[in-house]
């Protein structure tokens, strides 16, 4: 079964609308991993105004599932995930102002900037995960780079799957196939959610593992975070 990983910065975006602890960040993080979530993401970005750096030590303390944690590797993103240890990394290609990540790493042009970080993160026993658009080129690198996973962005999918799902899952089933062969683990995420999952999984080679977030908040606001986690794994099963 493709784990399920919630993204939890939706929640934290919430919170830090007001002074406060309003949602509990850390309680929430614990409900979802006891109403069945098999792992946590966050993303800290650098004005904080999703999962703040001071977030990230108390999540993983408390952790029993997986610990995943997104960002650009920039000094201090590094500096913390090496301190923090997650279980695993992924890395993503956002500048400083962007709105949301909606675009993969250039896994052939900047080839020597992300080997140096994945080996770096490796060598601290965290698992790494490279965030990559559908294109087969950009797999192969990522393998020669040395990655242990690739996350293919989802969104185009999620946006053309409402026209022609099968054209729009084909770029990623391509690429899955490729991960396959090169030995790379894969996951995958972005505007996932309770009309596309279930196709997507189904068209996809080995998938590990979904990161969701903004969809499920979505979704909960409807249906409740516990029986929208219940919804969304019965998807992956």
């Amino acid at each position: 079964m493709t784990k399920l990983s919630v993204n939890i910065n939706k929640v934290a975006l919430i919170r830090n609308s007001r002074l406060g602890n309003m949602p509990n960040l850390l309680t929430v993080a614990k409900d979802c991993e006891l109403w069945g979530a098999q792992g946590i993401t966050v993303h800290p970005r650098p004005d904080e105004r999703h999962v703040r750096y001071s977030d990230l030590q108390p999540l993983r303390d408390q952790n029993t599932t997986e610990f995943n944690i997104e960002g650009y590797p920039d000094e201090r993103f590094l500096k913390t995930v090496m301190a923090v240890k997650p279980h695993q990394c992924t890395l993503v290609p956002d500048p400083p102002g962007v709105l949301t990540s909606d675009a993969g790493w250039d896994t052939k042009g900047q080839f020597g900037f992300l080997q140096d970080v994945v080996g770096h993160l490796k060598s601290a026993g965290i698992r790494v995960s490279l965030f990559l658009n559908p294109e087969e080129e950009m797999v192969d690198y990522a393998a020669r780079i040395g990655t242990d996973r690739i996350e293919l962005y989802t969104g185009k999918f999620a946006h053309d799957f409402e026209h022609d799902p099968y054209d729009a899952v084909a770029p990623h089933a391509l690429a899955s196939q490729a991960a396959a062969t090169l030995g790379l683990g894969l996951n995958a995420g972005h505007d996932l959610n309770l009309k596309n999952l279930k196709f997507y999984r189904e068209n996809v080679v080995d998938l590990l593992e979904v990161s969701i977030g903004h969809a499920l908040i979505c979704d909960a606001i409807y249906y409740g975070l516990q029986n929208s986690i219940q919804m969304y794994l019965s998807k992956l099963s």
